[in-house]
């Protein structure tokens, strides 16, 4: 374990709240690399993706940067682009 990982260990022992915020940060910042990824390994460019989805570069820059909130629809539609479909599921 990382000295970076044992300090939010360290916290997130100390304070609940900041476990839950970063946990649900996490996760966001989880998925928006997860987006950029699916789009390198495709070889598609961010323009490519804009184009497609009808937006600016600097908008699919955002969902890739920051995916805390993206539409189910400009998900689908990301997808689509990348020649991919979106399946969503719920866990616990």
């Amino acid at each position: 374990m990382s000295d970076v990982e044992r300090y939010i260990e360290r916290r997130k022992k100390r304070s609940p709240k900041f476990a839950e915020n970063f946990d649900s940060g996490f996760e966001a910042f989880e998925f928006s690399v997860m987006l950029r990824q699916a789009r390198e390994r495709a070889g598609i460019t961010q323009e490519f993706i804009a184009k497609k989805l009808r937006t600016k570069k600097s908008a699919i820059s955002r969902i890739e940067n920051h995916a805390e909130d993206i539409r189910l629809s400009t998900l689908e539609k990301y997808a689509k682009a990348l020649g991919m479909k979106l399946r969503v599921q719920l866990t616990s």
